[in-house]
């Protein structure tokens, strides 16, 4: 396991410099030379020994025509307050990921919360803050969400506890439209999601939050959360005993069909109850 969930982001960081510059065709020295630092430099930078700062992560996107991925994601692991400083390496790992899977034992995940549902979940966890920090909050939510709308978006697999289908987070209108826009993506096949009811009772990861999240060229990563902080593992062990405990969540589950029923039921609960009070 890396030290710290910002290690491991910078970890990811390093192993993908390395494949982008050994595909270039570029040995360390020769990179180094023109991005204006040591062969040595780039080395510490693969191993995440060395953290670069933002105008070297430009220099090499520049030179390795990478499209701006090691200023973004300098800039993510740097800079951005959007998201807790234990979170914000996951956002930009889940835009270079090919498959996310996720379990979410109470709330629904961010990548598949509406505006009003994400205002909720902000306010019910920080009910002293302005309005302009709640929609600063909802608006990263919503933009981590569009890219289960990319043309090159991850799969994206969730398995959703029924906690999360029937604990009401703000009005019962803004939860019957929560539980529609999930559908929807079901139904769209943007995420193929699974309901693992309350019969199913104990079951793994029982704990928290799990996502894992594989690449093309990297190897797989878990991420744990809790209340107030969360984990990135790289260890190849942890990370393999993360997948079998996600294996047997999907095995407890209910089919995509049958899960699909089921949020169109809770949904029509709470329009229903809406439209009574």
């Amino acid at each position: 396991m890396a030290n710290g969930s910002r290690q491991a982001a910078w970890e990811f960081f390093g192993t993908e410099l390395k494949r982008r510059r050994e595909e270039a065709g570029f040995t360390q020295v020769e990179l180094g030379a023109r991005v204006f630092v040591s062969g040595g430099y780039i080395g510490q930078f693969e191993q995440a020994i060395r953290k670069p700062q933002l105008d070297v992560a430009q220099r090499i996107d520049d030179t390795l025509q990478t499209d701006g991925i090691f200023e973004r994601l300098c800039r993510k692991l740097i800079n951005d307050r959007r998201y807790a400083d234990y979170f914000a390496e996951v956002v930009e790992l889940e835009r270079l990921a090919t498959k996310v899977c996720e379990f979410a034992p109470t709330l629904v995940p961010g990548l598949l919360q509406t505006a009003a549902y994400a205002q909720s979940v902000t306010v019910a966890a920080n009910p002293f803050v302005t309005d302009e920090y709640v929609a600063e909050k909802v608006t990263a939510r919503l933009e981590r969400a569009s890219i289960l709308r990319d043309a090159t978006r991850p799969e994206y697999w969730v398995v959703l506890h029924e906690n999360t289908l029937r604990m009401p987070v703000g009005s019962r209108a803004a939860m019957a439209e929560q539980l529609e826009h999930i559908a929807l993506l079901m139904r769209e096949r943007h995420a193929v999601v699974a309901v693992l009811p309350y019969s199913e009772g104990a079951h793994p990861s029982m704990g928290g939050m799990l996502a894992l999240m594989d690449f093309d060229d990297a190897p797989p990563i878990a991420y744990t959360e809790t209340s107030f902080s969360g984990t990135l593992v790289d260890d190849p062990a942890v990370v393999k005993r993360a997948q079998r405990a996600y294996d047997l969540l999907r095995v407890a589950a209910l089919s995509p069909e049958a899960s699909l029923a089921l949020v169109e039921s809770a949904a029509e609960d709470f329009r229903r109850c809406a439209s009574t009070t």
